[in-house]
């Protein structure tokens, strides 16, 4: 079963970025995933299983977005 991980979340992963950053904020999911070094700010893309075998622990979760259910417009 995939891990829940959504946009916004901040992971440490196992190994170091080139640049000495361990941690990396997801950009997008699905899957491929686009990650940000919060160090660096460089941007990769990696297969979801490859990012979830590296990650080893969440550092931050985003905030869920809410739904708007609204029945106004209808």
């Amino acid at each position: 079963m995939p891990m829940q991980l959504n946009v916004g979340d901040v992971v440490k992963l196992k190994k170091k970025h080139p640049c000495g950053g361990y941690d990396w904020e997801i950009l997008r999911v699905g899957a491929d995933f686009r990650i940000k070094c919060t160090t660096c700010q460089r941007q990769i893309w990696l297969p979801r299983r490859e990012v979830e075998r590296r990650i080893t622990k969440i550092v931050s979760q985003a905030e869920p977005e809410q739904v708007n259910t609204d029945d106004e417009n209808i």
